[in-house]
């Protein structure tokens, strides 16, 4: 148990599953005040349904294929107002079950009585892992479903671990050939430059420790009692929330500084709750190699503050050797939160450097280094994020495997996701 965090507040099961899944009930409730509380506001739904980007690439997967709908049963994971719930109902579906942890059910079911959908679409209160199917006659309710749409993906894909809930409805309800949507997404990595950022974070930081050295100094002057003994901890946990936490972001294209790699793909067909857990460092694409050449004449002399992350979501046919007689879809359609998509509210997670790495005119500056994330103990639905790198300099021009003007240590660097 990490320091100073009681047991009765952990928002993890006790074998360190999201608590909707096997949690007691103080793991539950914790979560549930930590977690799910705030999607029972709709000020927190319309923030999701003005983002445009998600909008149209839901919908156009979805009523851009009504034929695959038609006459199917559908289950929306987490409906929050029921949206999602609404078009697959438009789009021909016979059932839609339209399941909500919160208190946004009501909201939800006040929306399809208004869309005149209420016929179709059935609005359950509960968590997945915990609801069963009313028998209506389709397959006996248990994997009677055609069709899984779920809007999941948290801050860099997997933070929010709902994921997990996901591949658990999968398993539960839906059909051998049944489809998934999205039905892929792919993490991306990119070094940027973000400098005004990067320097903003440490000014806080360093006021907030001269705000500290003050505070020590007028206490022990004031009142007789020597603080100071608390400087390493109190600095280390600063450090942490100004240099060590990854930030949301909007970044333009040109604060990419090479292409982005992909760190880590799931099939939502057959990925599994330990994929949803992080990228090891022994996975396919937990390991990165960039170049950025100071002789690039679109290269406009910016240093590298740090690393960006993002993902993709698909929605396409089926790939996996057991879905090749799934339905096909005619028409893909794709969500991309990345730079060069505008704005989403999922952004950007960006990993500031302590210090960045200065790119000299005419050389190439290699970053070649590996990406792991993984889940806190504390929380099961947040990640912590460690990045190792080295860092090599040669002659533009030069191979990458060439003469090396000079090689730096390993530098590693662990990040919180908030």
């Amino acid at each position: 148990m990490p320091e100073g965090v009681s047991a009765e507040f952990v928002n993890a099961s006790q074998t360190g599953e999201i608590p909707s899944f096997n949690g007691d009930e103080k793991a539950r409730a914790t979560d549930f005040a930590n977690y799910f509380c705030s999607y029972a506001q709709l000020y927190h739904q319309k923030q999701m349904l003005v983002d445009h980007v998600r909008m149209a690439a839901y919908h156009s997967a979805i009523a851009g294929n009504a034929n695959i709908f038609k006459d199917k049963v559908v289950m929306d994971v987490g409906t929050g107002s029921g949206i999602l719930a609404a078009w697959a109902a438009k789009a021909g579906a016979r059932r839609v079950y339209a399941i909500e942890y919160t208190d946004m059910s009501k909201h939800a079911e006040t929306i399809m009585k208004a869309n005149e959908v209420d016929h179709i679409v059935t609005v359950i209160k509960g968590a997945v892992e915990d609801i069963e199917l009313p028998d209506e006659g389709f397959d006996g309710g248990i994997q009677c479903v055609d069709i899984i749409v779920s809007e999941w993906m948290g801050y860099f894909l997997l933070r929010e671990s709902m994921l997990d809930s996901l591949i658990r409805a999968r398993d539960k309800f839906l059909k051998p050939l049944g489809l998934m949507f999205p039905s892929h997404c792919t993490m991306y990595i990119a070094p940027i430059t973000d400098e005004e950022e990067r320097y903003q974070s440490c000014n806080e930081y360093g006021q907030t420790m001269q705000d500290w050295t003050e505070f020590v100094e007028n206490t022990k002057n004031m009142y007789g009692v020597d603080m100071s003994v608390l400087e390493t901890p109190f600095e280390r946990e600063q450090k942490e929330y100004y240099l060590l936490s990854s930030k949301w972001a909007e970044l333009q294209p040109n604060a990419l500084l090479a292409e982005s790699q992909v760190i880590k793909e799931l099939d939502l067909a057959t990925c599994t709750i330990e994929d949803s857990k992080g990228i090891h460092i022994d996975d396919e694409f937990s390991s990165f190699d960039f170049d950025i050449d100071g002789g690039d004449e679109d290269y406009d002399g910016a240093p590298v503050s740090g690393f960006a992350g993002w993902f993709t979501s698909h929605f396409k046919s089926r790939t996996d050797e057991d879905g090749l007689n799934a339905p096909k879809l005619n028409s893909p359609a794709l969500l991309n939160t990345g730079p060069e998509a505008g704005y989403t509210h999922w952004g950007q997670q960006v990993f500031h450097l302590l210090s960045s790495i200065t790119l000299l005119q005419n050389e190439t500056l290699r970053i070649r280094g590996s990406l792991e994330l993984m889940r806190t103990k504390e929380n099961a639905r947040l990640y912590n994020c460690r990045i190792k790198f080295k860092t090599s300099r040669r002659k533009s021009g030069e191979p990458k495997n060439g003469d090396i003007l000079m090689e730096s240590k390993e530098q590693e660097y662990v990040y919180q996701i908030p």
